[in-house]
């Protein structure tokens, strides 16, 4: 089937792959630009999983101080040090930091969840969905859910951005990380509330 050279350069740019790349995908999915750039998607072959394997040393820490009350500090890092001077980049460091302050992630992501909370935790859901009289077969996918909507809420990655619900951190990351070409990781968060006790 033909495809137009309209949406061949559109897959391109949406993915970063070549242009024979993006050709071959949308004939192999007959034309639907959808299916071509879901399957793109599914391989690994998007500008910004690409970039996830590079290194990320470059970068800032950036601060954000609320009423002399709260206060949050992350540690953004991109591969260069060009890349971390553009406005993109510092004002995603800006959002993500006031996130952190209004939110207060425990977690930057559900990787850095020690196994043996993630464990207590089930034990508990666990004890609870026995307790609800569920059938049998059905308690390990039932906790696995609880367990997946209780750390969402404690991991930054996860959470809706504050800005834009619709959309969570991780997804506001990958989309500046297609815009701006590099790998970008949130290295840590810190947040401070006065009289707020460890």
């Amino acid at each position: 089937m033909a495809v137009s050279l309209e949406e061949v350069k559109k897959l391109k740019e949406l993915t970063g792959v070549g242009l024979t790349d993006a050709k071959k995908a949308l004939e192999e999915a007959n034309g639907d630009f959808d299916k071509a750039l879901a399957e793109m998607r599914k391989k690994g072959m998007t500008k910004a999983e690409k970039r996830g394997e590079r290194s990320a040393s470059e970068g800032l820490v950036e601060a954000y101080v609320h009423g002399g009350r709260i206060g949050a500090m992350i540690e953004l890092n991109c591969e260069t040090d060009f890349v971390a001077r553009t406005d993109d980049f510092k004002n995603l460091a800006h959002d993500i930091v006031m996130h952190v302050a209004a939110t207060n992630p425990t977690y930057v992501s559900a990787d850095q969840i020690p196994a043996e909370i993630r464990d207590a935790k089930a034990a508990e859901f666990t004890e609870k969905v026995k307790g609800d009289g569920k059938p049998e077969a059905m308690v390990p996918k039932i906790v696995e859910g609880m367990l997946n909507k209780y750390f969402a809420e404690q991991c930054l990655m996860d959470q809706p951005f504050i800005k834009n619900p619709d959309e969570t951190i991780g997804e506001l990351v990958k989309n500046h990380i297609a815009k701006l070409g590099e790998n970008i990781v949130v290295r840590r968060i810190a947040r401070f509330e006065l009289g707020a006790s460890e």
